[in-house]
């Protein structure tokens, strides 16, 4: 390591005019070789015992900000280990210190991890190291095992097992026993350590509904990623800083229990916390002033204790960035379809996703291991931030899942490393449906098709497409008069106009000035036409409204309507979505925040699962239809089974007991359990 940052010294001191390791009238070269080796040394020095104190110094700086000051800090050292050289012959300019730390650094990365990638016991001291270092600094840990849960957020169970058919993901079919060999290398398949499990998430199939329930054992009143709520006169969104802290608190407060992770925990990288004491780029806290009990940036800081890692991070950051830029025009000239606009600051977005989330989420993982925790679950978002604009299935999308699976296998090797012994689970939230957006197929988006069939003015281009004029029409039948072109936006309402929200493939209309939901009778008075023009369109699934007659309803086209309690004998047009739908969908409707009228968006199990999202997204997920509904749980043997046979594992509160009952195995009673249902009831 100090041989390559001595020769990379030497070569940006010829390729840089202001970066010079000899006097003006000249050196020899083995007195530039020497002064370059006390350089690269004392810059090596600093890095591994001064750098660490700087960051720690400097905990009050927003995490992003740090990313950059990292790199002018780094400058600064090298400057002062060119000062500590005894020739005193080497200098620097600022801003060329701060490019020369920079290469240096990651050259000395890389090199490391050749190094450690070519030698297995350099790498396995590397880890002895970071494991005795952090015993010294700890009481002795217990025996029993710890438990590591993994989300891949968005990978559903039919992804991942293709995936694993591609050899994309070679830790995970290890791991089912699939495509690789015994140790002893006779050619039969491996032993399975891990079976696969398929779950069924609510009707809300997204993370915020499904990590709330799956960490904190309720997600009660939930019904989508953004809702209205009437009584507090707030749009609700689940990934919003102080919404999250307030779902997390209601949950909290409905279970009577702190979460999934309250005995020793940690969480990483998740919109909830799940009641852990060490918390790292949790969305719910970071509202919070800062204190013993905040870290949401915490993980930032520690990654970014070694510059190397900064420096590592950033280049790969660039070089995300550059391959999102081109394969976004790549899928332009070939005029690929179905797609969505990629520009804008959307190339930025997905580099955090797939990368700096990703180094930060993991690095805290190992620490978390090392550290001898009892249990960790982290969330990497990768896969979902770019299947959303290249679909599900995309080449763009195969290659994060097999970086993914890098990453299982480090936080693998380093449960070997851990002073107690570690199960992994992995598992998602949600799945992701192809499909092009409701928008680009009828021109139109969801929100123009409410104001069109409410008879309010519409865009001049939604007005002029088949969908609007149709919906024009049908308000003009249902008045029994005709509706002069604009004549609506003369005549002045006190009511105030519709709220359209959309999750995915669910959208959700709510009439902001009725402080109740309003009923199937009541939205007919104030808009006789709008619940048949979206019955009937051929975007759309079906309706749920509720009903004074019939209490829950589902609309559908044709005139299609099925009270809640008849979904069994008569599905109707929710026979397409398959079972459970008419469980999901009548759990929904006793959520108090369920809109006015809730909208799910067509399904066509004929034409590879697609959904309309009424977002602009190509892989989509929030509503029912598909993969989104069908994510994965990977547990190891050493557990028991999550569910018996014939038994489905259905919603994401369902999926909290399970884990819970696999803490209780591991850990015992120490891990303190709230009341399952059924022993609440007794």
């Amino acid at each position: 390591m100090w041989a390559v940052s001595t020769v990379t010294m030497l070569v940006l001191a010829g390729v840089l005019p202001d970066f010079q390791l000899q006097s003006a009238d000249g050196d020899s070269a083995t007195s530039i070789a020497m002064t370059a080796a006390l350089g690269a040394g004392a810059f090596g020095l600093l890095s591994a015992l001064v750098w660490p104190l700087l960051v720690r110094l400097l905990l009050l700086v927003p995490a992003l900000v740090l990313g950059l000051l990292v790199f002018f800090l780094n400058g600064s050292l090298l400057i002062v280990a060119l000062r500590l050289v005894p020739s005193g012959d080497s200098e620097a300019a600022p801003e060329t210190a701060v490019i020369v730390a920079a290469v240096m650094s990651a050259v000395a990365s890389a090199t490391g991890a050749a190094l450690a990638v070519r030698d297995d016991d350099a790498y396995r001291r590397r880890l002895y190291r970071l494991a005795d270092r952090r015993r010294r600094a700890l009481p002795p840990g217990p025996s029993s095992p710890g438990t590591v849960f993994v989300q891949l957020d968005g990978v559903g169970h039919d992804v991942l097992l293709a995936a694993v058919g591609k050899d994309l993901m070679p830790t995970v079919a290890r791991w089912l026993g699939e495509g690789a060999q015994d140790p002893a290398g006779l050619g039969r398949p491996a032993r399975p350590t891990h079976r696969l499990t398929p779950w069924r998430t609510d009707w809300s199939s997204q993370t915020g509904a499904s990590q709330l329930g799956i960490l904190h054992g309720s997600n009660q009143d939930v019904p989508a990623f953004r809702w209205y709520e009437k009584a507090g006169r707030e749009v609700m969104v689940c990934n919003r800083p102080a919404n999250a802290a307030e779902l997390q608190r209601r949950a909290i407060d409905r279970t009577g229990d702190g979460g999934l992770l309250a005995a020793d925990g940690a969480s990483r990288g998740n919109l909830f916390s799940g009641g852990a004491g060490e918390q790292a780029l949790v969305l719910s806290i970071a509202t919070r002033r800062r204190g013993r009990e905040n870290r949401s940036r915490a993980g930032y800081f520690a990654y970014f204790s070694d510059p190397a890692n900064a420096v590592r991070t950033a280049l790969s950051f660039v070089a995300e960035v550059g391959r999102e830029i081109g394969q976004s025009t790549r899928t332009r000239a070939r005029k690929v379809r179905p797609r969505v606009s990629r520009g804008g600051l959307y190339p930025f977005v997905r580099a955090f996703a797939t990368v700096v989330e990703r180094d930060v989420v993991v690095a805290a993982v190992m620490g978390d291991m090392l550290a001898g925790r009892t249990a960790v679950y982290a969330d990497l978002v990768a896969y979902d931030e770019v299947a959303h604009h290249s679909g599900p299935g995309s080449r763009d999308a195969e290659k994060v899942l097999a970086r993914l699976d890098r990453s299982l296998a480090l936080i693998e090797n380093v449960a070997e490393h851990a002073p107690r012994p570690y199960r992994i689970v992995v598992l998602s939230d949600h799945g992701q449906s192809p499909g092009e957006t409701f928008r680009s197929r009828y021109g139109l988006g969801l929100g123009d098709l409410v104001r069109a069939g409410s008879g309010l003015a519409v865009s001049r281009r939604a007005r002029r497409t088949h969908s609007g004029a149709e919906a024009r029409a049908a308000v003009r039948a249902a008045l029994r008069r005709p509706v002069e072109e604009g004549g609506e936006q003369r005549r002045p309402s006190r009511r105030s106009e519709p709220i359209v929200l959309a999750s995915g493939n669910l959208g959700l209309v709510s009439f902001p000035d009725v402080p109740h939901r309003m009923t199937r009778e009541e939205i007919d008075a104030r808009h006789p036409a709008l619940l048949t023009t979206l019955a009937n369109h051929p975007g759309v699934g079906f309706l749920l409204v509720r009903s004074e007659e019939h209490g829950g309803l589902v609309l559908g086209a044709y005139g299609a309507e099925i009270p809640l309690g008849r979904l069994d004998e008569d599905p109707g047009p929710l026979k397409v979505f398959g079972p459970g739908a008419a469980d999901a969908v009548r759990r929904t409707h006793s959520f108090p925040n369920a809109a006015d009228i809730m909208v799910n968006s067509a399904y066509d199990p004929a034409e590879g699962g697609e959904v309309l999202a009424f977002e602009e997204q190509i892989g989509s997920h929030g509503g029912l239809g598909g993969a989104q509904g069908k994510p994965f749980l990977l547990s190891p043997l050493a557990f028991s089974v999550p569910v018996g046979d014939g038994e489905d594992l259905v919603g994401a509160e369902h999926v909290h007991r399970v884990l819970r009952r696999w803490l209780r195995e591991s850990n015992g009673p120490q891990v303190p359990l709230a009341a399952e249902p059924e022993e609440r009831a007794a």
